[in-house]
């Protein structure tokens, strides 16, 4: 039977549709394009570190991030200039503002702990003792969420100093952040492929997890490497990644995947700089940014309803 026909009829119905129906835009609403500004690359901010973590910003944008085995705390002013900020002090791998004006810390050595750093006087205060975590995020309420990895869970410490377990049953949470209006918090799996949704109840705690968004994976690679994570103030949530930054729209639908400043991992992110307009990311023993379109979400700040 001559199928040639029947071959040209379907051919000419698929382009009629085609010519009707909607675009379609495979990466979603908020593209990267909406993000990166066209001709701007990564800057190199600094380099001959040990090993760079802990990304975070204040209200001024100056930019803060941990030389994690040499026990020092950076600061990087909109300018660009880098000095010392905390010299001598513990091994850090998370670090946030809180709305006291606090640095909270999750330490690694000489303990593993949650601590607080007056910015003045450099003092030093336990939080919370014999934990494990890895990195941290303060809500406006004075909230601070942190990340066990090696127990699968998320931890939480009230306003009261009060220590909990907020949610478990992930693997391997890593990269821990807030939404905008700081209603829920996201939590990236560094062995898996998810990154977790949580409803923030009034009362701080977490309920409602869901696997809300897909994080890819190098080929072959059952693991994402998903780690240090950040928000701008659209509800985007970054996520840094063995691909490099993965992005995502506040609906969960992937945005694409930001190039990483080298070949070598990059393990945190934040926005910082003019307007907190600048992405900077750690990136083993450099730290580099480059501008963008966004800004990026202060949550120690009221939260954007």
């Amino acid at each position: 039977m001559n199928s040639a026909p029947n071959l040209l009829t379907l051919l000419s119905l698929l382009a009629v549709l085609a010519s009707v129906a909607p675009a379609q835009n495979p990466t979603g609403d908020e593209a990267l394009p909406k993000v990166l500004v066209p001709g701007e690359d990564w800057q190199l901010v600094g380099e001959g570190f040990g090993f760079t973590d802990g990304a975070c910003a204040d209200a001024e944008g100056n930019f803060y991030f941990s030389d994690l085995p040499k026990g020092v705390l950076h600061r990087v002013t909109p300018e660009g200039r880098v000095s010392a900020f905390l010299e001598n002090g513990p091994q850090i791998s998370g670090l946030k503002f809180g709305p006291d004006g606090k640095l909270y810390a999750a330490t690694q050595r000489p303990k593993k702990q949650i601590i607080t750093i007056m910015p003045d006087t450099k003092e030093i205060t336990v939080l919370a003792d014999e934990v494990a975590p890895n990195d941290l995020v303060v809500s406006h309420q004075g909230h601070a969420y942190f990340t066990d990895t090696g127990k699968g869970r998320v931890m939480a410490i009230d306003p009261q100093k009060k220590l909990s377990v907020a949610a478990e049953g992930i693997n391997a949470p890593n990269g821990i952040t807030l939404s905008p209006d700081q209603r829920s918090l996201a939590v990236s799996e560094y062995k898996g492929t998810n990154v977790w949704l949580f409803r923030v109840e009034a009362d701080g705690s977490l309920s409602h997890g869901t696997r809300s968004m897909e994080l890819r994976t190098p080929a072959g690679r059952p693991d994402s490497g998903g780690d240090g994570s950040t928000t701008d103030t659209q509800g985007r949530y970054y996520v840094t990644s063995h691909l490099g930054i993965q992005v995502f729209d506040a609906t969960g639908r992937l945005s694409g995947v930001i190039t990483k400043p080298t070949n070598k991992g990059c393990v945190s992110v934040a926005f910082a700089g003019p307007d907190h307009a600048c992405l900077y990311a750690c990136a083993a023993d450099k730290v580099f940014r480059r501008k963008t379109q966004a800004k990026g979400a202060l949550f120690f700040q009221p939260p954007k309803r």
